[in-house]
């Protein structure tokens, strides 16, 4: 089928000329796309393709251009990367593609800058044990690893996942690698209770579930009740039954008084680690919505850490890299809690690197988003 290119960069203009700090790109693209009936599915792949092209590369074309030419060049830059990323200079790269801030909260070098211009991989997550089974009917596969690694699977094919039988069928879900090294962290067992905490669509909560083999109890909480009426939905579909969801706003006043025996916070941050995916955040987050998000992430930790167990876990999370969201929140979070002691955990990417307090993952190691892990074991026997 022939592509419209006039057309497609039409659409990608309005996109581009809708977004702002309060409607960032990928969802004024979603319903953009839903409003355009007649772009073909190529054709709204090209749109995405563009858009984010034009984010990716925003600091390259001359600014005093009108959009639709920035854009075309944007693309085009997008396209010799890809088949020469050598040609463009180290510096070049490191001062372009972040802004100025970030030099505050963490070191940009070249292999980082590199890595935030490549289009994201997609990784899936399949039922455990099912990896090599899904590999073999959707093709186009490689597992982050062998053992349990080998049901992480980078997908590079063109097919549309949502409509396979077996996404349908929940024998594998859409889940960045990073993240699923959160649920593998946690190690939560069957017959235990959990509360993920700040749960979101439930990505995190139908790994917890998969691990405690559909046993246990899982609590699973957000504020905002839509996300979770969207995780009951996933939640049919992958088959997860042993939850109870219950709204929570992050204060002192917890969902239920169960005690747990592991709680995970992922909690909402600024997103840095995801910037190779989400390029348009790299240009409206800034460092004092950084150090607003740290004093969030501390008191969902505070209030969170009453409902542990004695000897349960506490597991935290983010998709960031930033000095003031991860050392400097877990610094003032042992300053406060003397009952908890930080957990040896080892990162199941590289189990031979041994027990860590933290584990990082930047996008440049590992192919997915940037994530940091730091864990706790509350005193006191079971």
């Amino acid at each position: 089928m022939t592509i419209r290119e006039d057309q497609v960069l039409a659409v990608a203009r309005r996109v581009i000329d809708r977004t702002d700090r309060d409607h960032p790109a990928d969802g004024v693209l979603r319903q953009t796309l839903r409003e355009e009936h007649s772009l073909s599915r190529e054709e709204s792949a090209r749109v995405s393709e563009y858009v984010f092209a034009f984010f990716r590369w925003r600091a390259w074309p001359n600014a005093g251009e009108d959009l639709p030419a920035r854009i075309s060049a944007a693309v085009g830059l997008a396209e010799v990367f890809q088949h020469e990323p050598g040609s463009f200079p180290p510096e070049e790269l490191c001062e372009k593609t972040v802004p100025e801030w970030i030099r505050q909260e963490l070191e940009v070098t070249p292999a980082w800058a590199e890595a935030l211009q490549h289009v994201p991989k997609l990784w899936l997550r399949a039922r455990r044990g099912k990896g090599g089974a899904l590999s073999q009917i959707l093709q186009d596969t490689l597992p982050a690893g062998s053992g349990g690694l080998a049901d992480s699977l980078h997908y590079f094919g063109g097919q549309d996942l949502f409509r396979t039988p077996e996404f349908r069928d929940g024998m594998f879900e859409l889940q960045d690698l990073s993240s699923q090294m959160v649920g593998l962290v946690c190690e939560p067992c069957p017959g235990e209770t959990w509360w993920d905490a700040c749960a979101g669509e439930g990505g995190k909560a139908l790994h917890l579930s998969e691990l405690m083999e559909n046993r246990g109890l899982l609590w699973v909480s957000d504020r905002a009740a839509w996300r979770l009426q969207k995780l009951k939905h996933r939640a049919a579909r992958a088959k997860m039954f042993n939850y109870r969801a219950a709204p929570w706003d992050g204060s002192a006043r917890l969902p239920t008084k169960t005690g747990f025996d592991g709680v995970l916070v992922d909690a909402p941050c600024s997103g840095v680690g995801t910037w190779h995916r989400n390029p348009h955040a790299r240009w409206t987050t800034s460092l004092n919505d950084v150090r607003e998000l740290a004093q969030v992430q501390l008191r969902l930790l505070n209030h969170a850490v009453k409902g542990i167990k004695p000897g349960g876990k506490l597991i935290y999370s983010v998709c960031t890299l930033t000095r003031s969201e991860t050392a400097g929140v877990v610094e003032e979070f042992e300053k406060l809690h003397g009952e908890l002691v930080p957990m040896a955990i080892t990162d199941p990417l590289a189990p031979g690197r041994g027990p860590q307090k933290t584990i990082t993952y930047r996008t440049e190691e590992c192919g997915g988003n940037g994530m940091f892990i730091a864990a706790w074991r509350r005193t006191g026997s079971a």
